[in-house]
């Protein structure tokens, strides 16, 4: 019961200080080690991402994101996953594309800011085979940002994947894949279905574990939907420790929309 109030408690706190969505970033990949240890586990992370397009804003420029916060929960073998970027800013470098969607254009100190996107979502171990699992995992992104700002739509989103992991020796390889349900802010086209994906690989070494993860959307057509293009990126970094960990990624953007470059950076602690 204490954790099923506390879980109503940040996701509150999660829900009212309402304010984004264009969609800046794919999907953040599942928390693997949520599901091995079984642990409530809470984590922030900080971003600095260079040549990162808004799409309705139609400007480019440095990125920085204060986030993102993620908590993940069990209850009764339902893994509760809450999460947001609590705030961001963008400080336009240029224009590429008039800005649409009610989005404003560039003010006179370049710097846009807002907050979100904010996620609510399950995971459910759907099998555990000598060291494998299996898991399907679906939630919302909430309609908690301001379309005017030009950062992300302003739409509810819905996702659910299905992931799996297997380990072996140092060796620890999972992926999912599954469907997006992306609202867009085109009245004759309101919905845009997509492909979300993410593949990572870990290898351990103590405490210290180096990874790589690809991640990103893709709607697997040819045409564009402003707000809601495809998205791609490559991060390699490391996480060190365990209970408590300091976790950083470079990051590569693989799509038009990503980012060029970036810096991820964060940390977290788990509790029994």
């Amino acid at each position: 019961m204490s954790r099923i109030r506390f879980s109503s408690v940040l996701l509150g706190c999660v829900v009212l200080p309402a304010s984004v969505s264009a969609q800046l970033r794919p999907l953040e990949p599942m928390d693997w080690a949520a599901i091995e240890t079984g642990a409530t586990r809470v984590e922030m992370r900080v971003g600095y991402l260079s040549g990162q397009r808004a799409s309705l804003a139609g400007t480019e420029g440095r990125l920085l994101e204060i986030g993102e916060l993620r908590v993940t929960i069990p209850v009764r073998g339902v893994l509760l996953e809450l999460a947001g970027t609590p705030q961001r800013y963008l400080f336009d470098e240029e224009v590429f594309a008039p800005p649409t969607g009610d989005a404003r254009p560039p003010s006179s100190d370049r710097r846009r800011h807002d907050s979100g996107d904010y996620r609510v979502g399950a995971a459910f171990r759907l099998a555990d085979l000598d060291g494998s699992d299996v898991v399907l995992r679906f939630g919302t992104r909430l309609p908690t940002t301001d379309n005017r700002i030009g950062l992300d739509r302003d739409q509810t989103d819905f996702y659910g994947l299905v992931g799996g992991r297997t380990a072996r020796g140092r060796i620890a390889i999972a992926a999912e894949a599954g469907v997006g349900i992306h609202g867009t802010r085109v009245s004759t086209y309101e919905q845009s279905d997509v492909l979300l994906y993410a593949i990572r690989a870990d290898v351990t070494f103590g405490r210290l574990v180096p990874h790589i993860i690809v991640t990103g959307q893709n709607d697997l057509k040819a045409r564009e939907i402003r707000g809601n293009e495809d998205l791609g990126e490559m991060r390699l970094g490391f996480t060190f420790g365990k209970r408590r960990w300091f976790t950083a990624s470079a990051v590569v953007g693989l799509a038009e929309f990503s980012p060029a470059w970036g810096v991820l950076v964060g940390g977290g602690f788990g509790l029994q």
